[in-house]
């Protein structure tokens, strides 16, 4: 898949990599400029963004309610550790603890969650979209000089309150829209074409052989 393109999995495929994949290979490779056997995660604005406008940013486009993005950080002061998380009609709001990620007993990296809300803090409404946000912790990456900092990978999705945000219903009508024409088996034997089985063949095929 090429940079920037936007992809569609097959129904029954999905992305869905662990913590420790997000961040050891997807994130780390993006802090340092490594190439991705499969680049499925886009770069988006994310801090500056309404939630409900990611979705049409995000690589791969499927149905399943969630999305990533590698973003940059605002920082709200230049040398200070506080960071701009607000968007033009509401704001990231951090909820609980940062989870560490580890990789056996050593840490590399953390991760946040955040709830958004709507309007201005402190009087904001609360919203069914949630993010997670990974950063990089690795001392390796730390003493090779490398700027972990570069770059978070935001996984962005909406809580339904019932059932999972994988697996949403296929849609027939979403698939590659081959023309698909029927020949029983009988006629099939007889044209030589498969044994035991109903045979389906692309006209477009067919036409082009007769």
């Amino acid at each position: 898949m090429g940079r920037g393109s936007a992809t569609s999995l097959a129904p029954g495929f999905r992305f869905h990599p662990t913590d420790e994949e997000l961040v050891r290979y997807y994130l780390k490779r993006k802090v340092c400029n490594k190439p991705f056997n499969f680049d499925a995660i886009s770069v988006a604005d994310v801090y500056k963004s309404e939630p409900w406008d990611l979705p049409d940013k995000s690589k791969l486009k499927g149905r399943d309610l969630e999305w990533y993005f590698f973003s940059m950080l605002d920082k709200k002061y230049r040398n200070g550790s506080k960071t701009n998380r607000a968007t033009e009609r509401g704001y990231w709001k951090t909820t609980g603890k940062d989870r560490e990620i580890r990789n056996g007993t050593r840490a590399v990296g953390m991760k946040k969650t955040l709830v958004y809300h709507k309007g201005r803090a402190p009087r904001g409404e609360r919203s069914n979209w949630v993010m997670h946000e990974y950063r990089l912790t690795d001392d390796e990456l730390k003493i090779a000089g490398a700027p972990q900092d570069a770059f978070v990978l935001c996984r962005v999705f909406q809580k339904s309150g019932t059932g999972d945000k994988y697996g949403a219903p296929c849609l027939e009508e979403e698939w590659e829209e081959d023309t698909m024409t029927f020949i029983p088996e009988q006629e099939a034997l007889c044209e030589g074409l498969g044994v035991g089985d109903d045979v389906y063949f692309d006209i477009e095929e067919t036409t082009l052989k007769g």
